[in-house]
């Protein structure tokens, strides 16, 4: 059984962990993945049909923790303990939680101390105390309905029994009134909160970024990225968010890169192309045995490829991180926009008229089946099959590539965007 501290409007963990409102959803993966056989069962709900509209949640059934995540920034919002026999909670070191120590009304009480008071679920039948990012639900019997009452404290109970907490959130935000929805609520509505700094881990992270074009022809990338700085202040040393704004261009070097971003998260060599069947020149081989490689910037969901032969860069490839894509929590979402020009089409008479909007933007969260008509996409796809060399199978089936211009798009089954990969005409 899980020993944690509650934190309220901040995480649930202990000495050696902790689970952070606002932290990234690859980042609370690692943490269970570094508890291989003490966090177990683990569940990864979304929606295959709608991910932008519905939570990404981390469900851990034997320890009776959720996880609640933003679907478009995919950043914690809200912790919760649902099954409260499953997991010791303890708040400033004390328990409050545990086989021996029943979460009861006058426990809950004397650990956190007053609140206001709480909100009455008709619906649902439960009692909602809510003190600053922390609710505690009580299950209480229509017969106890607090007509008249200002809080749990004021209502009776047979035998003197008061009823158990049943569930608790941990949120960002203070407290609501009596009588309105409870904060939970509310913040499952409201933006998630920002990356905290000790999330950073001395990381690059990218705000978003903007695919530079030169008429015709894509040229580079302009990143607007954000990591751990100092205040600029010889007396006080906290760390603080930095911004920056970097350009990287097709043709840059290896160094011109690492000047720009850093060093990757990985380094990774070609091994084989498998798209090198729909090249003209596939038949040839090169003279001399070369890899291209790419740099894989993971926290900017961004791969740079760089050529074996004059090991400048040749593509970029963007990810958006969509659950039920093979690459899925590998990548942050990269907040891209790629702005093209419309294609004309005939009308009726045979004249030429121009596409309203005469310009499209593809995003991470543009559907495809609704620009791909106006860019003129490639009718036909090339049908994308992952598989790794341990695991012949890939349960989220194949992707759909489209070329329009100089880019590559590779759509999912539900005709979202899974990557836009691009390159350079000019070589």
């Amino acid at each position: 059984m899980l020993e944690l501290e509650v934190v309220p409007e901040r995480s649930l963990g202990c000495d050696h962990w902790e689970f952070i409102l606002g932290m990234h959803f690859s980042q609370s993966v690692s943490i269970i993945q570094s508890q291989v056989g003490i966090i177990r069962g683990v569940q990864v709900l979304y929606s295959d049909t709608n991910p932008l509209e519905v939570d990404l949640v981390i469900n851990l059934p034997h320890d009776g923790v959720r996880l609640i995540f933003d679907p478009v920034v995919q950043r914690l919002k809200i912790i919760e303990i649902y099954n409260m026999k499953l997991v010791k909670l303890k708040y400033c070191g004390l328990p409050f939680n545990s086989p021996e120590v029943l979460p009861s009304i006058e426990q809950i009480e004397h650990s956190f101390g007053a609140t206001h008071p709480g909100v009455y679920d008709s619906d649902k039948h439960v009692f909602v105390l809510n003190f600053r990012g922390l609710a505690f639900y009580f299950a209480i019997d229509s017969e106890f309905q607090p007509r008249y009452a200002h809080g749990l404290g004021s209502l009776q109970f047979k035998n003197g029994s008061s009823p158990l907490v049943v569930k608790t959130a941990i949120y960002m935000g203070n407290m609501t009134p009596g009588g309105g929805s409870n904060g939970e609520e509310r913040c499952l509505k409201d933006p998630p909160p920002p990356l905290p700094l000790v999330c950073y881990h001395n990381n690059l992270y990218l705000e978003n970024a903007e695919v530079i074009r030169d008429k015709s022809r894509t040229t580079g990338i302009r990143m607007h990225l954000f990591m751990e700085g100092s205040s600029g202040s010889r007396l006080v040393l906290e760390p603080k968010r930095h911004n920056l704004t970097k350009e990287v261009w097709f043709g840059d070097t290896c160094e011109d890169v690492l000047s720009a971003l850093g060093a990757p998260s990985r380094v990774f060599f070609k091994a084989e192309d498998k798209m090198r069947i729909h090249s003209p020149h596939a038949h040839k081989r090169d003279k001399i045995r070369r890899s291209d490689f790419f740099y894989n910037y993971f926290t900017l969901g961004l791969d740079i490829l760089f050529d074996a032969r004059t090991q400048c860069v040749k593509k970029f490839v963007l990810h958006t991180n969509y659950p039920g894509h093979y690459n899925f929590n590998m990548y942050h979402r990269c907040e891209f926009a790629l702005t093209l020009p419309a294609e004309n089409f005939k009308t009726d008479s045979g004249n030429l008229i121009d596409v309203s909007p005469a310009q499209v933007t593809i995003t991470a969260y543009t559907k495809w089946d609704r620009v791909s008509e106006q860019l003129k996409a490639s009718s036909r796809p090339v049908v994308l099959n992952r598989a790794s060399s341990t695991n012949t199978t890939n349960p989220f089936g194949c992707t759909f590539c489209y070329g329009i211009r100089d880019a590559i798009v590779e759509v999912m089954a539900n005709h979202h965007i899974a990557s836009v990969t691009l390159y350079t005409t000019s070589a």
